[in-house]
């Protein structure tokens, strides 16, 4: 069963659960904006399902509340920020903010951003960088219970590390490529138990490293407390990238990569690197708009049998539009898990 709730609802709800775990009031609608904006997005993995997590994470102290990140190197196009395990959603958009405003200025920027809570939707950043007529790189690590096995590997070694770009098109939505280096992302999984659903083959192993279609290997302790694990995308080539945005949003900024023996808690810590452009400073703008909008028609003119040929983000601008209009559908066990979220903090949600 699903229980369907309109975004300002889900808003509303998810901003009062957050407040009451301390959060200010910017703050709170900063992330619960953010997280259903996934939703609508198409991407349930990364919506108000998780605030059960933060909650849980902020009384075990691994998240912190009203907490900005800390500029500790400023050399004008090049950035390291502290996130100081602050939100991800606010910590995030503070390291984009300052980092496009250098772009804009310089023509470029990188920025190493760590220690920062789980960022949520790195397709978000993106969006945020081509809406300044900016393009951007995205090499973010995942430092929780290890979920996603090397390639010819038998255990969760990483986590699903997304990688990310965005590229702003004259006239035209942005081409906003963002994906989990695993075939899945982990909360889809998690969706796909709440909803008591397997998925398809190919995606997962379980604890004695066997191919499977039960999600709860990756969700729930299996026998003797072990857990499986995601496979990479593209086999070796997934891998490779995993293994890169692990070095680089993990090592070079600072935040830590994952070696060390899995543990229970519920923070999810992130760090990202970095890359922004702005193609008017580069001296490429008139050729980059030129050439880009002449690949994408010829793209979109090939033929299809499916209703068009679509472009990174058009997924997700179709499913805004049709969830905005027709609500969101959260599966029960996900909506217990928020309002027994909400308990734990003193916030009653119907």
């Amino acid at each position: 069963m699903t229980k369907v709730l309109q975004a300002n609802e889900l808003r509303a709800h998810g901003a009062a659960i957050l407040r009451a775990a301390g959060s200010n009031a910017d703050e709170a609608r900063t992330v619960a904006d953010n997280l259903v904006l996934a939703n609508l997005s198409g991407h349930d993995s990364h919506g108000v399902g998780m605030i059960p997590r933060y909650v849980d994470a902020v009384l075990e102290g691994g998240l912190k509340p009203n907490t900005r990140g800390k500029v500790v190197l400023d050399i004008g196009s090049l950035l390291s920020i502290d996130g100081q395990r602050g939100y991800g959603q606010v910590v995030g958009e503070q390291a984009m903010t300052l980092a496009m405003s250098r772009a804009k200025e310089l023509g470029s920027c990188i920025f190493a951003l760590a220690h920062s809570h789980h960022l949520g939707r790195i397709g978000h950043f993106a969006e945020m960088a081509a809406a300044q007529g900016l393009v951007s790189i995205h090499f973010v690590n995942v430092l929780s219970r290890p979920v996603v096995a090397p390639w010819e590997g038998g255990d969760g070694r990483f986590g699903t590390n997304p990688f990310c770009v965005g590229v702003p098109l004259p006239g035209r939505e942005p081409f906003v490529l963002d994906f989990a280096t695993s075939r899945v992302a982990q909360g889809k999984m998690r969706v796909a138990h709440n909803e008591g659903r397997k998925v398809e083959e190919g995606l997962l192993i379980d604890e004695k490293g066997q191919p499977t279609t039960d999600p709860g290997v990756v969700v729930v302790p299996q026998a003797g407390g072990l857990f499986g694990a995601l496979r990479t995308f593209g086999e070796h080539k997934g891998y490779g990238m995993a293994v890169a945005c692990e070095l680089l949003g993990g090592a070079i900024t600072g935040g830590g990569t994952w070696h060390r023996t899995a543990d229970t808690k519920r923070s999810v810590y992130n760090g990202m690197f970095a890359i922004l452009v702005d193609p008017q400073r580069l001296g490429t703008r008139k050729e980059f708009e030129q050439e880009a909008l002449a690949f994408i028609e010829w793209l979109k003119e090939s033929p299809s049998s499916t209703g068009g040929v679509k472009i990174a983000g058009d997924p997700e601008r179709t499913a805004r539009k049709e969830r905005e209009r027709e609500g969101i559908a959260v599966d029960d066990t996900t909506w217990a898990e928020i309002v027994a979220a909400g308990a734990k903090v003193g916030a009653k949600i119907d």
